[in-house]
């Protein structure tokens, strides 16, 4: 029997947020300021944190929901601009994902990011959390022509990785990651630690396999790839 370490799939892609990182901290701090601004009182961490990886569309949306839905839109550059302040201050990555990540490469396993948050968002936090160098492809939301639920993204990054789609498996915490990963051809994991509606059913998206934590992920028999597609 080949060992554990050699088992794990070839190419691993992440969702960032919710995914990785818990960024709701700095969204918090972000929605609060503009809400500060407006003379309303702060948002409590539990109403933003389900809407933080359906972007900043969603989470305005919920920070001001007297703002009718035409006009959200409106609102977007404003929080891009103090995200962009608040980037990296308050956000972590989540608990036991470093230590997949020391595990991943320790395989021999490549690891990269795809996001639907901006690219240079998302590239100027890698280097904070030490990732820089280590993460192997960065495909932010505005990279390419389509992102997910698109499966350009994903092609793309395996592309990069010069992997087939089902060499790689696709780890995410909202529907927009599975229906990517399944329209790639690529294995899906649904990140149960992520952000969620409480009305939204993980079942329902269908992904290969559901996880409960980032730990769960150091057992290469956790993640849904055939031993072909395997590392040897």
């Amino acid at each position: 029997m080949a060992a554990a370490s050699c088992r794990f799939p070839r190419g691993v892609l992440f969702d960032l947020d919710g995914t990785l990182l818990d960024s709701a901290p700095d969204m918090l701090a972000t929605v609060n300021r503009m809400r500060a601004a407006r003379g309303k009182p702060p948002m409590v961490l539990a109403a933003l944190r389900p809407h933080v990886s359906r972007g900043a569309r969603a989470m305005s949306a919920v920070a001001f929901p007297e703002v009718p839905p035409e006009r959200v839109p409106d609102l977007v550059p404003e929080f891009l601009a103090t995200y962009r302040e608040e980037l990296g201050r308050h956000g972590a990555p989540f608990p036991g994902v470093e230590a997949l990540l020391s595990a991943l490469e320790a395989g021999g396993v490549r690891w990269g990011i795809v996001t639907n948050k901006p690219f240079d968002l998302a590239r100027d936090l890698l280097p904070g959390l030490g990732w820089a160098q280590r993460c192997a492809v960065l495909v932010g939301g505005d990279s390419l022509a389509e992102r997910k639920p698109h499966p350009m993204p994903l092609l793309h990054a395996a592309a990069a990785l010069g992997l087939a789609p089902g060499e790689c498996a696709y780890v995410g915490d909202d529907r927009r990651d599975i229906d990517a990963a399944r329209a790639a051809g690529m294995a899906s994991v649904v990140a149960l630690w992520g952000y969620r509606p409480d009305d939204d059913d993980p079942v329902a998206w269908q992904g290969d396999t559901m996880v409960e934590a980032p730990e769960r992920l150091l057992d290469p028999e956790a993640w849904p790839v055939g031993g072909a597609e395997r590392r040897p």
